[in-house]
């Protein structure tokens, strides 16, 4: 086995934390992975995490932990919302081979990055998208067609769930990543939430494996459709979110 026991170790473990199958073949994945975003680190900014293990706890094992909301594991079609340098889209379709997946990030810079290493680690089935949120919502092949929208965006929840939850299917739903500390944000996202036809369903505490991080995932249902007018233009949720 190339390179370090430990990191196969930590990944194997967190998988399997969350009833996920781990091999070598995901591995070195995950390894070539770690090499290209750091080389290609220098040129674009994809992460200000750069050490291997820092990459492989808080970036791979971080996105892994999105499946210990189990619904997810059945999702086939899912969008990553501002995937920056892939995350949690790559690692779930790492860990997870048989989802379609879509990532959207507003930079064509990153997007170029992500298709050279989504060709590099060979996954079929991964689609990319150069733009703003708001203006794919109201794109009849991507409006309400996703099983799940998963996000690790740093946006407050009211505005997020505004450039989300319009790709979500009824019944299907939008898990945003977020730190240790959620309950105000989601308090202040509740009208946002309802108002774009979601639900909020639970928070489930997240810890990685061998440090001392904890992060959220807050759980919204989609519940009814969103309204035609939302997401409303490019820049007006951050500005007056609902």
């Amino acid at each position: 086995m190339n390179m370090h026991k430990e990191y196969y170790d930590m990944l194997s473990i967190a998988a399997n934390n969350v009833g996920l199958e781990f091999n070598n073949e995901r591995y070195n994945q995950f390894i070539k992975y770690k090499d290209l975003l750091k080389d290609w680190n220098e040129k674009v900014n994809l992460t200000a995490i750069t050490e291997d293990e820092e990459i492989i706890k808080k970036h791979f094992i971080d996105s892994m932990k999105i499946f210990k909301f189990e619904p997810l594991k059945k999702a086939k079609r899912v969008i990553d919302i501002g995937t920056g340098g892939g995350f949690p889209g790559i690692p779930m379709k790492i860990i997870r081979p048989e989802m379609e997946i879509v990532l959207l990030d507003s930079l064509k810079k990153r997007i170029n990055v992500l298709q050279d290493i989504l060709k590099n680690i060979e996954v079929n089935d991964v689609s990319t998208i150069h733009g703003r949120a708001e203006d794919y919502a109201q794109a009849p092949q991507y409006r309400e067609k996703f099983d799940a929208v998963v996000s690790r965006a740093v946006a407050n929840l009211a505005v997020l769930s505004e450039f989300c939850l319009p790709y979500v299917k009824v019944g299907g739903y939008f898990v945003a990543m977020k730190g240790p500390a959620v309950e105000e944000e989601v308090i202040e996202a509740k009208k946002a939430i309802g108002v774009l036809g979601g639900k909020l369903e639970e928070i489930i505490e997240v810890e990685i494996e061998g440090s001392d991080l904890n992060h959220n995932l807050v759980i919204i249902k989609k519940v009814k459709n969103t309204p035609k007018q939302y997401p409303r233009k490019a820049g007006t949720a951050a500005k007056k979110p609902l």
